[in-house]
């Protein structure tokens, strides 16, 4: 039979089409949180946005009958995802580009498939294929080029060197969730049910968060931020989260995190295409660079 003689995608294909998922929609969130900014408090907005994701993902889990069952030690794992995924480092990003671009905070995110290898070869001793290092080193590089003009432009004075340290701080926290949600599939957590609780934990977390520092929790009835905020739980939080972490699952959380790296090509895209911004070499040059480590990261051999 024809069909029959069809290969069935690989490994490397499938995790490439996961991350091009990812990079295509978390490229374009910075879009939707911009109609989000100056009415209602950032907890609130993030509380809402996590809050609605967990609903949705319990919800698809109860209607197609799969168990939202964690043992203690999958709960535990999945207080510190959500605490350090979702809670912490989507904070901490919040207050960052309240301070400079958010291209200096993708050059600064760039560094997460890096500051990956390091941390679970450091904490669970894995040995990652060496093009998988030069992988995550050309994404570094890459988007350092792509918006390295306009971070010059913004210059180092007092508020962006803060501005700077809130990003380091929200990609080291997002490392160390990575860890979490690593230790939680260690222990025998589905993707699902896993992901529903650590952004259930997380919601409480931003919610307690934001009644300790005096948040309104208001929402804004307007159109645009009505549906920036279901894009953002649906399709920046339940698909995109839940298809890093599979690819993260599958292929490892180094190649996972390198979505941080293809973001800001694809939100130069989007910037393109709907407010006539114009680039030139250096983007093509840290596209060209972004994208090469991609196939290195895709390519290299899966370490456990």
């Amino acid at each position: 039979m024809p069909f029959q003689s069809l290969a069935k995608p690989s490994a490397s294909a499938l995790a490439i089409a996961g991350v091009i998922v990812c990079a295509v929609i978390w490229g374009t969130t910075w879009y939707a949180i911009t109609w989000q900014l100056g009415t209602v408090d950032p907890a609130a907005s993030l509380t809402w946005r996590f809050g609605l994701a967990a609903l949705l993902i319990f919800a698809g889990c109860a209607v197609t009958r799969r168990s939202l069952a964690l043992n203690r030690t999958q709960h535990l794992a999945a207080v510190g995802q959500g605490a350090f995924v979702f809670a912490v480092s989507y904070s901490f990003t919040y207050a960052a580009e309240q301070n400079v671009t958010s291209a200096i905070v993708a050059v600064v995110f760039a560094t997460l498939a890096f500051l990956n290898l390091v941390l679970f070869r450091l904490v669970v001793g894995q040995r990652a294929h060496r093009a998988a290092w030069i992988g995550a080193t050309l994404g570094i590089v890459g988007v350092a080029v792509l918006s390295g003009g306009e971070a010059l432009g913004e210059g180092l004075d007092q508020r962006a060197l803060v501005g700077i340290g809130l990003a380091l701080l929200a990609v080291i926290s997002s490392a160390i969730g990575n860890y979490f949600s690593w230790r939680g599939q260690q222990s025998g957590s589905a993707i699902l049910p896993q992901t529903a609780w650590a952004m259930a934990y997380g919601t409480g977390m931003l919610a307690v968060f934001g009644l300790a520092t005096g948040a309104q929790f208001t929402i804004d009835p307007s159109p645009g931020y009505v549906i920036s905020l279901l894009y953002l739980a649906v399709f920046g939080s339940v698909i995109a989260f839940v298809t890093y972490f599979a690819v993260a699952k599958a292929r490892g959380y180094a190649l996972a995190s390198y979505i941080s790296a293809l973001t800001p090509p694809i939100a130069m895209l989007v910037s393109a295409l709907f407010e006539d911004a114009r680039f030139g070499w250096p983007a093509a040059v840290g596209l060209a660079l972004v994208l090469g480590g991609q196939v290195l990261l895709a390519r290299a051999p899966r370490t456990d």
